[in-house]
């Protein structure tokens, strides 16, 4: 069995859509997972208020270096030039992950490949390189994390080499499958096998500190309430129950 194999509740996918990635974070480094933040990378367009987080299985595509024999527009009539066979072979549900080795020079999607995205049903696309046309694809709709604008075509800078494969993206390691989640902050990803503890704790985590928002905003001072000693941890569980 590989890791695209592990099951992923929609259970699970609902969850982690209402959870921030700081808690994400939290959660994962409870479990000695340090680097799991894309540094960089920022969403396109800021997400309105309560919307609904990016989530979605990692499909990847791998950039390296351009060479300028060989990256000449002529490629793309090549209908199976990687970058535009992942654009076509994402699955419905899943997040294009491009790994554009940070560089912020040229752009690394545009408005027509985005737009194609949408249409199929792919969540969302993440690359730690820039896009162009950056206000037409705000408008699109497609929920797009990336490194900035930049107007030059990616041949200039990548050759696109191979999909669904372990890539890096904004210096963390992301493999095929793994679970992309995307807030206001930035992106996170979460290892498909620990998805499932991971929602259910983050959920659990976010119920707390709403106990403890509550508390702070009533005058509770730190020590006992944030982190909760037994006697608050006591009254969460009693909260909980009225709420």
């Amino acid at each position: 069995m590989t890791t695209q194999d592990i099951a992923v509740s929609d259970e699970t996918l609902d969850l982690l859509r209402g959870v921030s990635t700081a808690t994400l974070t939290t959660q994962l480094f409870k479990r000695g997972l340090r680097n799991v933040f894309l540094q960089g990378v920022a969403p396109l367009v800021k997400p309105a208020k309560g919307a609904p987080n990016l989530v979605g299985p990692a499909f990847t595509l791998r950039n390296i270096p351009a060479r300028e024999d060989i990256d000449q527009l002529s490629v793309f009539q090549n209908p199976d030039h990687p970058q535009r066979k992942a654009v076509e072979s994402a699955p419905p549900g899943s997040v294009l992950v491009q790994d554009c080795r940070g560089d912020r020079t040229v752009a690394s999607t545009g408005s027509i490949l985005t737009t194609r995205l949408k249409v199929r049903g792919v969540a969302g696309m993440v690359s730690d390189g820039c896009v162009r046309d950056s206000g037409t694809i705000g408008d699109i709709g497609l929920p797009l994390f990336c490194a900035g604008a930049s107007a030059p075509l990616n041949l200039a800078k990548h050759h696109a080499v191979d999909m669904n494969v372990p890539i890096a993206c904004g210096g963390v390691a992301v493999y095929p499958g793994d679970i992309v989640v995307g807030d206001v902050d930035g992106v996170v990803i979460v290892p498909r096998h620990m998805a499932e503890q991971v929602a259910k704790d983050a959920a659990e985590q976010e119920r707390l500190e709403a106990f403890i928002a509550e508390r702070v905003e009533a005058g509770a001072v730190l020590r006992g309430t944030y982190p909760p000693n037994d006697e608050t941890l006591a009254a969460y569980a009693k909260w909980r129950e009225q709420n």
